[in-house]
């Protein structure tokens, strides 16, 4: 609203699910709704301009982008967005699903469906579900042989226990909120998140008199417990700001909005401008 000070709820640093919508959805709208407003959003400029900067560093000829097999094509829409981009940036290109990913034992390297060596790879898929994969361990044997977008460090900054880090190197600060892997200690209301969740999943949300929980399949790697925000409520909407980060520099935002508190896989995407 321009007056409270915001929070940071949570860090995905792995899987740019939602990007599209963001980057060129959103966009399209402002120009069919309401030319000549602007709007904050240089996501797509800004991708093109970071696949530039690193298409000399890339290994290999071809730059390979890999996704989940999914029956509402959602990953595969914003692979091929991503890949759309880097194409752009004159990097050339191939696609392929997760599952179709070979490897070679006797040369450990992992080919394509053409039986070309993969050196380089952009996967929409996320880490903690890699190295659960039958493959996941020759990820690790090969490893130091390729490069993979985004890398694994990722794994610590996506991993919800870096919440209970941050507030543990910097108590106090007003961009976060007190955050536990311990339990709630003495807040009276909290959010209980997995520590590996997505979409909304197994979430619960404990406030004086009142507990909701959402459905899902997450929980069995613990939890971080997370002070409880209330968010803002428009015409019975609770929205939640996604900021975009590029090369380290915030590129732009998207607005999902949700029935209640928790934000979900189907809650709405909503575009924005800016008023005079």
């Amino acid at each position: 609203d321009g007056d409270s000070t915001p929070k940071l709820l949570e860090y995905n640093a792995d899987t740019p699910t939602a990007v599209l919508e963001a980057a060129v959805i959103q966009w399209q709208w402002l120009e069919e709704r309401f030319p000549g407003k602007d709007q904050f959003n240089s996501i797509h400029e800004r991708l093109i301009e970071a696949w530039k900067r690193l298409r000399p560093y890339l290994w290999g000829e071809v730059l390979h982008f890999a996704h989940a097999y999914n029956p509402d094509s959602e990953d595969m829409m914003t692979t091929n967005y991503l890949r759309d981009t880097a194409e752009q940036a004159g990097i050339q290109t191939a696609a392929l699903l997760v599952d179709d990913i070979g490897w070679d034992q006797q040369g450990k390297v992992f080919l394509d469906l053409e039986d070309r060596r993969i050196r380089s790879i952009f996967k929409l898929y996320p880490w903690e579900w890699i190295l659960q994969e039958e493959f996941g361990l020759h990820v690790l044997e090969s490893y130091k042989d390729m490069q993979w977008i985004e890398p694994i460090w990722k794994m610590l900054l996506s991993n919800k226990g870096i919440l209970a880090v941050l507030w543990e190197l910097y108590p106090g600060h007003p961009n976060l909120l007190p955050t536990y892997l311990d339990g709630p200690r003495d807040m009276q209301a909290y959010v209980r998140k997995p520590i590996l969740g997505r979409e909304g999943s197994n979430i619960s949300v404990v406030t004086p008199g009142s507990a909701l929980e959402t459905p899902g399949g997450y929980g069995q790697e613990g939890f971080v417990y997370q002070a409880f925000s209330p968010l803002p409520v428009f015409d019975g909407f609770y929205p939640v700001i996604g900021s975009w980060v590029i090369e380290g520099e915030a590129a732009g935002m998207g607005i999902r909005e949700a029935e209640g508190w928790v934000t979900r896989n189907w809650s709405r995407f909503v575009p924005h401008l800016i008023e005079d």
